[in-house]
Formats: C-alpha cells, structure tokens, sequence
C-alpha cells in the first residue's frame, strides 16, 4: 500500500471515532410549545387582572415573576421571588397554586384584521425634525399595530404566526394571546378624572397641588394613590392601603433621573403632542432648538399623558414598548399604551404620586 495511503487511513481512524463521539450541540433555553402555552395562560391571567407583566411573550421573564408576585401580595399572600439565575430567557415555572388559571381558557384565539387596524400604519421617519413635518405618528407595520393592540411582543407574534407578518392585509386572520384588546380609536372617548389644556403634554405649567373639582366630579374625599418603586421598576395602584394594579414601568436614567418624592397628578392629556427639545432631554436644560411633535401610538410619550405638579414631568405611554422595565427615559414615568391607558380610568386630578 502507498505510504500516503497509510497516512490517511491512520488519520480517518483517529478523526472518526472522535466525531462518534462528539456531544450533540448543546440545546438551547427556548421553551417548548406545552411551556409556551403554559407562561402566557400566566401572562394573560395576569393582565387581565390588572398586574400587567408588559409585554406577552410566553415566558417566565423577570417582569411576570414581578407582576405575579404582587398579585399575590394583593390576594394577602406572601411575595414570590424568581430563581436566582432568572433573565429575559429564563422559562423556570413559578408557583401557581391558587391561581384561576383555568379561567384564561383558550390562551390563544383568532382574530381577523380589519380595516381599523392598518389606518394607523404608515411611514414613520428615524429623524425627529421629519416627524415633526408630519399630522400623526403612526404604527410603522400593521405587525406593529396588532402586536400593541394583544399586548404582545412583536417577535413572539411572527412565533405564532409564522410567515404571516410580512403583508398583512384586512381579512387575515391571525393567532393572537386572549386579551382584552388595546383599541387605538377608543382612547379619544376614555374619560379620565379630569383633562389638560391642548398644549404639548410636557409645556403645561406647575401648578398649586390643591385645585378645584372637575364639573360632574365629586369633591369628597378619594383614597386612590400611586407608588412607583424605581428600585423593582414597577408602579402600584392602591385604593386605601389595599393594591388594586400594578404596572410595569420605566425610569428616568443616572443622568436624568425620576424626581423622587411626593407629587400629585394635575390632570391627563389624550393623545398629546410633545415639544422634542433634546438639550433639556439630555442635560435638563431647556433650549430654543425644538421640535413639536404630532400625536399618535409612536409618539415618544405614546397616547396619555398623566401630569404630575412639576413642569415637564408626568406618567405616559410609549412608542417602543420592548424599553419597559429599563433605566431608560428623560425622568419621566413611561408605561406600555396599553397600560397607561388602564391607570388612567383608575386615577383623578389629585390623587397622590409617591416616587421612591
């Protein structure tokens, strides 16, 4: 036999054993469909009590174990801490003994796409002087408007429907979690306690923390307050002493942080417009370099605007849902659309605002 043969043949002989008895690839942390299935039954049930865990998608991420663990606090339980390793990824089921969860039944239904839901998508520049040039700021895809409106992660929707996103049309129809739908058309008919002026949301002036009582409004005594604890990144609803909601929210960053402190809420703005002045964003300090901007799901203050009694600085919505739960904003208190929109039905001109 040829010497280079040999060679070879000793090399094959060394090699194969080797790769028969290679490890398979080591498997990912990606749940399967049954846990899937399982974390937004969770997810939904919690959502639809008003604990919101932001945004659904099917996992046990640290802002369910945060939602759930309140809940329970709020039933007269005992708070749940997540496992020590928990992340976004994380799929260790919590405790849930106790738990009507039987009554999110099914988790997913189908929902058909209407016209309604594409007249809020449109073009939607990166540059904040040519949003400014626009009426509305739309939804950038209708994958986008449905995702917001099931209060669900965009990506975890391609998952439940894979290959359906990329032309959407009226008359598709789609899997979606079984939530009470945010409805974008609908916020201009939800009646808060009581309105600011027209002005862009973050323009409006301090005012004295005692004001007169909405026309209609009864001027007894109200009970409802807010905390929101810039340590877990959440905000409570409390009707007494008793916790009636809980939302997940984002703070103000080291360099522009949340006033911490007593406040109270002036009134709520509907779809506001919002003046863009970077210097006073980044630094506090208020510029002549500004853009207003127009109202809409994608403004960056989203579709309300709660006011607190200190000028610039209120609760509101968002246009990136994914930033919730994160260190992130201008100093203000920023909830998913479809929460903000929630804590506005439970609030009045008023009420207390404890930030902590």
């Amino acid at each position: 036999m040829h010497r280079l043969t040999i060679v070879a043949l000793l090399i094959l002989s060394a090699v194969v054993p080797a790769a028969a008895k290679k490890k398979p690839t080591q498997k990912t942390n990606r749940p399967n469909k049954v846990q899937t299935e399982a974390a937004t039954r969770l997810q939904v049930f919690l959502d639809r009590a008003n604990f919101s865990p932001g945004r659904i998608d099917g996992r046990y991420n640290n802002l369910t174990w945060k939602a759930l663990s309140l809940y329970r606090e709020s039933q007269g339980g005992q708070p749940q801490s997540p496992p020590s390793k928990s992340g976004p990824h994380a799929n260790v089921p919590p405790d849930v003994h106790g738990l009507d969860l039987g009554s999110v039944e099914p988790v997913f239904v189908p929902y058909t796409v209407t016209e309604a839901d594409l007249q809020s998508v449109g073009r939607l520049p990166d540059n904040v002087a040519a949003k400014a040039k626009l009426k509305f700021l739309p939804y950038r895809d209708p994958a986008d408007a449905i995702a917001e409106k099931f209060h669900c992660d965009v990506h975890f929707l391609e998952q439940l429907n894979p290959g359906k996103l990329k032309k959407i049309k009226p008359g598709d129809q789609l899997k979606v979690p079984n939530v009470e739908p945010f409805e974008l058309a609908s916020v201009k008919a939800i009646q808060p306690g009581s309105e600011t002026a027209s002005q862009a949301a973050n323009e409006v002036e301090d005012q004295p923390e005692t004001q007169p009582s909405t026309p209609g409004e009864s001027a007894g005594p109200r009970n409802v307050s807010i905390k929101i604890d810039t340590k877990t990144n959440m905000l409570g609803v409390f009707e007494a002493e008793k916790l009636i909601a809980a939302y997940p929210v984002t703070i103000g960053s080291a360099q522009t942080a949340s006033p911490i402190g007593e406040w109270k809420v002036r009134g709520i703005a509907k779809l506001p417009r919002f003046r863009y002045d970077k210097e006073m964003l980044e630094h506090g300090k208020r510029s002549g370099n500004f853009y207003m901007l127009p109202p809409g799901p994608r403004n960056p203050v989203g579709v309300m605007w709660i006011a607190l009694n200190k000028k610039g600085i209120g609760i509101h919505g968002t246009d990136d849902p994914r930033s919730i739960g994160h260190a992130v904003s201008h100093g203000c208190i920023r909830l998913a659309n479809w929460d903000v929109v929630r804590l506005a039905t439970k609030i009045k001109a008023g009420d207390n605002v404890s930030i902590h």
